[in-house]
């Protein structure tokens, strides 16, 4: 029988974690979900931004029937990857109705302005259709379908009346872009700055060591907000941020490992052959303890996802108009206690299924990657 490879029994080994393997999938998930963007939102406007004020607030699942008001001709149709990565802008205004009818050359309209009993007894607005005294059936068919349009909200809309669902799909692109390079920024410091210390030892780890506890010893989200400061507001800024005070713990953990690793044969045989430091650290040290490093980037991936939502819920973060889970809580958590919860809850429960599908990948991670316990379980 033909047996498994180190990898091929990791991966074994992890997908007996039912849990992990759900946390994995509904990682790739949000990650397609993030990928496709505004070809799978409702509302592909930039930044989802489209905003009709009469439907403040509305529950989920409503739906509406939309008249094209105005045709704006100075809207360039954007080609597929460039509405993918930034929307494609409207071409037209609409305003929401309740009501439309034909008469003569001209059309009937009743805008939406609300489910009360006054809304229901507003007059109609009148629209030319045409010159014409009267006109087809099929005149009719056609304008109908160039100026009205049906919309659904599937998860309702805000406090400015936009697509609440469209702006937490794009949520998911900030989330997942901040925790994807705030945690490339700390593993090349943190693997930078650890495995030197760990290497050289002597007073450049005394040195190293005393750095990375006067950062491990400031409270993360007051570091980041003081950096923040620093760089001024702003999504890129998020980055830097978030990267600069989570690279302590991968720096501390690659220390350990090198410190550990680097009496071992294979790196005195790298010494005796002459080979440099940095090629000893980078070709031999670090490919051997790929296994911690994986587990502290799950982590920290989670950490950072947190970190940014409440930068954002501070108003250090992702500015207005881009969505951002975190500024989505901040406009409307005061709506928790009112019969509008699920405007705060569905950013909120986006954020914490998230962190939580991280964090049991972690474990997932550390338990396949225990060399200890594999010659028993595979």
């Amino acid at each position: 029988m033909q047996s498994l490879t180190p990898s091929q029994k990791i991966w074994k080994k992890f997908k007996r974690n039912k849990l992990a393997v759900a946390g994995l999938g509904f990682i790739l998930f949000m990650v397609l979900m993030g990928v496709l963007g505004y070809h799978v939102c409702t509302d592909k406007s930039p930044y989802a931004n489209t905003m009709y004020l009469q439907l403040s607030n509305k529950k989920p699942m409503r739906s509406f029937v939309f008249f094209k008001t105005e045709k704006l001709s100075n809207v360039e149709k954007k080609g597929f990857f460039h509405t993918l990565l930034f929307g494609q802008e409207l071409d037209y205004r609409a305003m929401p109705i309740t009501d439309y009818r034909f008469s003569s050359d001209s059309l009937f309209v009743k805008e939406y302005i609300g489910d009360d009993e006054l809304a229901e007894e507003s007059g109609y607005s009148i629209l030319e259709v045409s010159g014409k005294t009267t006109i087809s059936d099929k005149d009719k068919e056609d304008f109908l379908q160039e100026h009205v349009f049906k919309q659904t909200f599937y998860f309702g809309t805000d406090i400015y009346g936009r697509d609440l669902y469209s702006r937490l799909i794009l949520g998911v692109r900030v989330s997942l872009s901040v925790g994807l390079m705030a945690v490339a920024i700390s593993l090349f410091i943190g693997l930078s700055l650890g495995a030197i210390a760990g290497y050289f030892g002597g007073k450049i780890d005394a040195a190293i060591s005393w750095f990375m506890n006067v950062i491990w010893a400031l409270p993360s989200l007051l570091l980041v907000i003081a950096i923040s400061f620093a760089l001024g507001k702003g999504f890129w800024q998020i980055f830097i941020a978030v990267g600069l005070s989570t690279w302590v713990d991968v720096a501390r953990l690659v220390r350990g490992q090198v410190m550990a690793l680097k009496q071992v044969e294979y790196v005195e045989a790298a010494k005796v052959l002459g080979y440099s430091s940095s090629r000893t650290i980078i070709k031999h040290l670090l490919p051997n303890m790929a296994g911690p490093i994986l587990v502290v980037a799950s982590a920290n991936f989670a950490s950072a996802i947190l970190l940014e939502t409440g930068l954002s819920f501070l108003g250090f973060g992702a500015q207005p108009p881009m969505p951002s889970w975190g500024s989505m809580i901040k406009e409307h958590y005061a709506y928790i206690i009112m019969d509008a919860a699920y405007l705060a809850i569905l950013p909120g429960l986006a954020i914490m299924l998230t962190v939580y599908a991280f964090n049991v990948l972690a474990i997932g991670l550390r338990d396949a990657f225990d060399v200890k316990g594999q010659h028993t379980n595979v």
